[in-house]
């Protein structure tokens, strides 16, 4: 497969938050934008009317380096598998989720100083993936074999104690936050007793309109394989 078929080959809200990153890193490398006119601030981006940090603050993860590579690894990774699998043929519910894990993040912004928040939302949908496969087993680093719900607080572990403590760990702790949220509303709130049976999750029907989905009843939501 050619680098064309592999990227085509990406489902398309993936591709489209890679191209975006990877955009977005070239144009602060290449000097035609600065971070400081990327990052979110409510005050930025609401009083002084710059609404794009909404959208770039979630696209910026840092700098053309190895570091980056990392990330967009887990981007893609991650972000097709949810797409591919849970959420097949349902491309207006996965954009709404990554709408919620945004907006829960923004709402969280004030509290923090993490003017960036595109790693926190990588690892949400670290955390919701490992989730919907407990029983998937992995290799930690080629050490250790873990199944998946471990690996985010293997993550985290691994952040907080090489990369410089609490604050190095703290935009993954706000992710496992912000996914650990909509799995509980979607996946765990329908099994107890006094609930409707159903996840509280509920994509708008413009939005399943706007992209091709038909509106259907909602069903349990597909695990990945």
């Amino acid at each position: 497969m050619d680098v064309e078929q592999w990227f085509s080959a990406i489902p398309p809200v993936t591709r489209a938050w890679l191209v975006a990153s990877a955009a977005t890193s070239l144009l602060v490398e290449c000097q035609v934008v600065a971070p400081l006119q990327l990052y979110f601030s409510w005050t930025s981006a609401v009083v002084k009317a710059q609404p794009w940090r909404f959208v770039t603050t979630f696209c910026y993860f840092g700098k053309v380096s190895l570091d980056l590579c990392f990330h967009l690894f887990f981007v893609m990774r991650y972000s097709r598998l949810l797409e591919e699998n849970s959420f097949s043929n349902r491309r207006a519910d996965y954009v709404w989720l990554l709408v919620l894990v945004m907006a829960f993040l923004m709402a969280l912004s004030p509290l923090i100083t993490m003017p960036f928040l595109s790693s926190s939302l990588a690892f949400a949908l670290v955390y919701i993936w490992s989730r919907r496969n407990p029983s998937v087993k992995m290799s930690l680093f080629g050490v250790v074999t873990i199944t998946a719900p471990y690996l985010p607080f293997c993550l985290v572990a691994f952040s907080w104690l090489l990369q410089g403590g609490f604050d190095a760990a703290l935009g993954d702790i706000l992710g496992i936050l912000a996914g650990h949220t909509y799995v509980f509303l979607q996946d765990y709130w329908p099994r107890e007793m006094w609930s409707s049976g159903q996840g509280e999750v509920v994509t708008p029907a413009i939005l399943k309109r706007a992209l091709g989905q038909r509106d259907r009843d909602r069903e349990p939501e597909r695990h990945d394989e």
